[in-house]
């Protein structure tokens, strides 16, 4: 991983490319960010660069909060988000990452919180079958059934798919195309779907490439 920066989710809209076709797009707001700290080889172990985003009043952070980006001389950032980044020589903390980090052409992974859905029955949330609905069904058309054996073990083993929360978790989507870049307004546009609702929080990161 090279390049990364941190993002808002403003919504899918759609583009044209020079042929006319039309081309589904996701519009994230990304950066600017601030470098915030460096973590070297030597001193933690390993390398990373971590990026502050989106303004925030100084009085709504905690004193360990605030003392961390004072550190970094940066304005108060609300989020932050650590990059394990395969060079970090090239930037400095207090430097300022802009969506023009990301050109037109790029791959990116695109990591957010999906959307969440509440509680959900197996039908919904794995996709499991109905039971018949006539002659008797009963009202257990969208129950999940049976998962194992009353007398040995006596219980269920986990990870069987049954109902509860769906959604409302961090997902990411792999290998997907910036389809346009406008530094001036902060904007890239993704090709395709990302997850997460509009305003969410979203992480980019460049695809690493397997030889």
């Amino acid at each position: 991983m090279v390049k990364a920066i941190i993002g808002k989710k403003a919504g899918m809209t759609q583009i044209f490319d020079d042929k006319g076709k039309v081309i589904p797009v996701t519009v994230v707001e990304a950066g600017p960010c601030v470098v915030v700290q460096k973590k070297t080889e030597e001193k933690d172990g390993y390398e990373a660069v971590q990026l502050g985003f989106g303004d925030i009043k100084e009085r709504r952070l905690t004193k360990p909060e605030l003392g961390h980006i004072k550190k970094a001389e940066a304005p108060a950032k609300k989020h932050l988000k650590e990059f394990r980044l395969s060079d970090i020589s090239r930037f400095n903390i207090g430097d300022e990452v802009k969506a023009d980090v990301f050109a037109q052409g790029d791959k990116v992974d695109v990591t957010g919180t999906s959307k969440g859905k509440g509680y959900a029955g197996v039908v919904k949330r794995h996709g499991a079958g109905r039971t018949p609905t006539s002659h008797g069904g009963g009202p257990v058309h969208r129950h999940a059934g049976s998962m194992g054996s009353g007398t040995d073990p006596s219980r269920i083993f986990k990870g069987k798919m049954g109902a509860g929360q769906m959604g409302a978790e961090q997902v990411t989507v792999q290998n997907l195309e910036v389809v346009k870049v406008d530094a001036e307004i902060n904007m890239i546009a993704v090709r395709g779907a990302i997850p997460g609702p509009k305003g969410s929080i979203v992480y980019l990161r460049d695809t690493v490439k397997n030889n």
